[in-house]
């Protein structure tokens, strides 16, 4: 067994998470059975309690996880779904130990930082390793943080233990009134990794600029590297070029050195034909959302699945894509008529749900094609009945639980967690199945969920079919995954239906309202899921909803055929 650890240095966010991506991608590539671990040294149990607008998104697997957002890397860029035991967060850890304790596992000694949470972090790995040539572990966090102290010491232990290697991705920044990149903070941060025990096999550096010669051998000298082990990791125009720029420079055969590895031969074809697919008309997307705004920028992370499957969308209809993200209490209806595609994606709670609700109107009665993802879904019905129903002020249990009509309330299984403030772990998650109604847009579009890709996949990886799809004797059921406590109120229907909205998704016991529609002949494509489609886009395997909702785009865009 094998192991990759990558860790950081400076700063957090420069890009950890898509440099292991990268890496599980070319071992993958080259044959071999690759596993991912993403550390998370807070004490939260999982990612799913915590504000968007500070931590980014949460991501859901198959299996109900709600985890850093760089787990969806993970499954895009190798294409295989991985699980809740794929993270490790300091919660997790110190949760374990302290049941083992006061179950008298540690059979009455004093339990303490070393080694217990090194002991417990390794037999995690262990867990995860069985059926596997390479595991991949991001640890979270930069070198000096002391909460990701302990996972570096198991990383140190591990090297002991297995054949392990150590990889440091680091900031070299530009200061643009000197005109120069300054190594100085990569330097303390491989002595800051050194004092734990660990030295990097390999530094990867990332800049607005691209590392330079003088800088390269002053890194080189200073932090006792060969020339071999130092990759420069410029900011790319696509992520997707990252695992082709590393593999440029020589990264596999740097692991290769590492492991004693002979002949890796990465099949790359497919990968290399995403990056070079020419591209077409441009166009518009506005995605409009609750956590846009973020201090003085816009906090692309917090939507980033969503980005990222509009992305493969605009790839598999070979057009070029503008995303523009607008925070949801600043709409500008004459400024919002002018996009090809209106998305709302996920969120919470009662703050910008007005504004919400008025972009969803403009796409409406604009025949602006529209895309609503689970709050986005729930939002378009409330729209519906309040513009369309006439029912005057209609809402959901979570924005207004006094309104008359809620045309959205609380699961009925979940209001015992409310009342008990049981929030974390407790809502609809993971994959859970959809049955498709006959003649509907989305029976069409799974019936055909890769109508326009044309790369050569079959060389890269075996490839899922998104969404899962089977037929039942009733039409199609989906798999696709959840993160929800509110639902559709079935008191509300059929008047909901007699108004004209299509009730195009719902659990197989048709309890759930899972999808919604207009009619072709109303609208060009207006459809919500309950569900959110963009965990399961990949570059190579886009999802099929997003693909065609491109796909309407581009037809009511001016620019077609520029």
């Amino acid at each position: 067994m094998k192991y990759i650890f990558v860790v950081g240095g400076v700063v957090s966010g420069l890009g950890k998470g898509i440099v292991a991506s990268s890496i599980g991608m070319l071992l993958k590539s080259c044959g071999f059975k690759v596993n991912m671990v993403k550390i998370d040294p807070y004490l939260n149990v999982d990612a799913g309690t915590m504000r968007p607008q500070e931590h980014g998104e949460t991501f859901v697997t198959e299996d109900g996880g709600e985890i850093d957002q760089d787990l969806g890397n993970y499954e895009r860029f190798l294409n295989q779904n991985f699980s809740k035991d794929n993270n490790i967060t300091s919660g997790k850890i110190y949760k374990k130990i302290i049941e083992d304790e006061r179950a008298f596992l540690y059979e009455g000694r004093d339990v303490e930082m070393i080694p217990d949470v090194p002991n417990e972090v390794k037999r995690r790995f262990y867990e995860v390793e069985n059926g596997f040539d390479f595991v991949v572990v991001e640890i979270g966090g930069s070198t000096g943080d002391i909460e990701n102290l302990p996972f570096l010491y198991a990383a140190r232990e591990m090297g002991r233990e297995r054949k392990a290697m150590y990889v440091l991705v680091s900031y070299v920044p530009y200061l643009k009134n000197v005109g120069e990149l300054k190594t100085k903070p990569t330097q303390h941060a491989i002595s800051e990794l050194r004092s734990t025990g660990i030295t990097p096999d390999i530094l990867i550096t990332r800049s607005e600029i691209g590392l330079d010669l003088p800088r390269r051998e002053t890194l080189a000298k200073r932090c006792f590297l060969d020339d071999d082990a130092i990759f420069d990791d410029a900011d790319c125009g696509s992520i997707y070029e990252v695992p082709l720029v590393l593999e440029n420079q020589g990264i596999l055969k740097k692991i290769a050195k590492v492991f004693k590895i002979k002949n890796l031969k990465p099949k790359l074809k497919g990968w290399k034909q995403l990056m070079a697919r020419p591209q077409g008309a441009l166009v518009r997307i506005a995605l409009v959302g609750k956590y846009v705004n973020h201090g003085k920028g816009k906090h692309a992370d917090v939507y980033v699945s969503v980005l990222e499957a509009l992305k493969h969308g605009a790839i598999a209809n070979g057009v070029n894509i503008k995303i523009d993200s607008i925070e949801s209490t600043e709409i500008d209806e004459k400024n919002l008529k002018k996009y090809d595609g209106i998305v709302v994606p996920q969120g919470w709670g009662s703050r910008g749900t007005e504004g919400i609700i008025e972009a969803i109107k403009i796409a409406r009665k604009n025949k602006i094609p529209y895309l609503g993802l689970c709050f986005g879904m729930q939002m378009a019905v409330i729209e519906f009945a309040r513009n369309v129903c006439k029912l005057k002020n209609a809402s959901s249990e979570e924005v207004d639980p006094k309104a008359k009509h809620l045309v959205v309330h609380v699961m009925p299984d979940q209001k015992k967690y409310l009342e008990l403030h049981q929030y974390g772990g407790t809502i609809r998650l993971g994959a859970w199945p959809c049955k498709i109604k006959k003649d509907s847009l989305l029976n069409k579009i799974y019936s055909n969920p890769n109508p326009t890709l044309s790369l050569d996949r079959a060389r890269v990886f075996d490839l899922p079919c998104q969404g899962e799809v089977a037929e039942g004797r009733r039409g199609l059921i989906v798999q696709e995954r959840h993160r929800h406590r509110y639902e559709v109120n079935n008191f509300y229907r059929k008047d909901l239906e007699k108004a004209g909205l299509i009730i195009s998704g719902t659990s197989p016991d048709g309890k759930l309202v899972e999808a919604i529609e207009l009619p072709k002949n109303i609208h060009p494509f207006f459809v919500g899921t309950q569900f959110h489609p963009e965990y399961k886009s990949r570059p190579l395997s886009p999802h099929p909803i997003f693909v065609e909702f491109i796909k309407a785009s581009i037809k009511k865009s001016p620019r077609r055929g520029i």
